[in-house]
């Protein structure tokens, strides 16, 4: 595992983090700093978790990132996401056989709650998650702004309308900016594929009939077609998966956008950002600048996780609460 290898100094992660606060949405009860004296050693004790769960399976690390993706995007970062129940986010289209992290997300709470009972949300848990595996594979350190409660419900429709790969790049952005995200969000944050896997349901629409007349989708590098099309023949198992960046798929780096203007990306609401008729005026420029300079890449991506984290307005107070197990409201 590629460790703490591009760490910033304090100076610049306060300057960055302040900076991404100013130009964000995040609630001002919002603090990196509120745990200090009621639960000291959390980012110890969650790091401590996610490095153990990373060196059972480097895949996590994606998986938690794309959990707290979709936690964000319904209810805003709230931890509804991690809610059993018949209203289960889980069950949702997109996350039903899919997501994935749940077990470790508890296991951390579990330490959590050992060191500082009642505390720490598990939407903050799962926030600190996202961001050391992040870390820990290679990629920005940032501090990150907490104080979330757990939501007290689930939304399994709006789940079903998290932005999907099969979408044009006009319903993604508008996705986004629905939520208060911008295009440059859009894009920094789709580089979190630089890691990870995708099921061939996801993308075995591109490699046979794509455009309704048996053709695959002209975007796909030729090599890379030939290749998927082993992997996800027509009527194979669409549970099989593929790394999203083949070239690095357990490291985070910026090499998910290089293989955008190679016409490598995996998902067809990857290569959109680059090679769609609309990324010309919207995203194409900054997948470009991002395949050329990985430190703007970080820093452009450090800031959107910021923004995102604050996403709808964080639940707090007397419409939340600190659950004591993630997968169930308090008694």
């Amino acid at each position: 595992m590629k460790t703490q290898n591009k760490v910033m100094g304090g100076h610049v992660l306060l300057t960055i983090f302040t900076l991404c606060m100013l130009c964000s949405g995040v609630r001002a009860q919002l603090s990196p700093g509120i745990y200090d004296k009621s639960c000291p050693y959390l980012v110890q004790i969650v790091r401590k978790q996610v490095t153990m769960a990373l060196k059972a399976e480097i895949r996590m690390a994606a998986s938690l990132i794309r959990l707290h993706f979709h936690d964000c995007f319904v209810n805003g970062c709230d931890a509804s996401v991690l809610l059993d129940g018949a209203d289960s986010e889980k069950l949702s289209i997109p996350n039903a056989n899919s997501a994935r992290g749940f077990e470790v997300v508890d296991t951390i709470k579990d330490a959590v709650e050992n060191a500082c009972p009642g505390v720490v949300s598990c939407a903050d848990i799962l926030t600190l998650a996202a961001r050391e595996s992040v870390y820990l594979t290679g990629g920005p350190m940032w501090r990150v702004a907490l104080g979330r409660k757990d939501g007290l419900v689930a939304n399994q429709s709006s789940a079903n309308n998290l932005p999907s790969p099969f979408e044009p790049l006009d319903a993604i952005i508008a996705k986004f900016q629905a939520v208060g995200l911008n295009v440059t969000d859009v894009v920094a944050l789709s580089g979190a594929h630089t890691f990870g896997q995708a099921k061939c349901d996801l993308f075995r629409n591109r490699l046979f009939n794509f455009t309704g007349q048996g053709s695959p989708d002209a975007t796909l590098e030729t090599t890379l077609l030939s290749d998927l099309r082993t992997v996800c023949p027509t009527g194979g198992n669409g549970n099989v998966t593929a790394p999203l960046d083949r070239n690095s798929t357990d490291v985070f780096d910026n090499n998910y956008f290089k293989n955008l203007l190679q016409g490598k990306g995996l998902l067809s609401s990857d290569q959109i950002l680059f090679s769609s008729d609309l990324a010309v005026n919207t995203t194409k420029r900054l997948v470009e600048a991002y395949s050329q300079s990985q430190s703007l890449f970080f820093r452009d991506f450090t800031c959107s996780m910021i923004r995102m984290g604050g996403i709808m307005n964080p639940v707090n107070g007397s419409s939340g609460e600190v659950r004591k197990k993630c997968r169930v409201i308090n008694n």
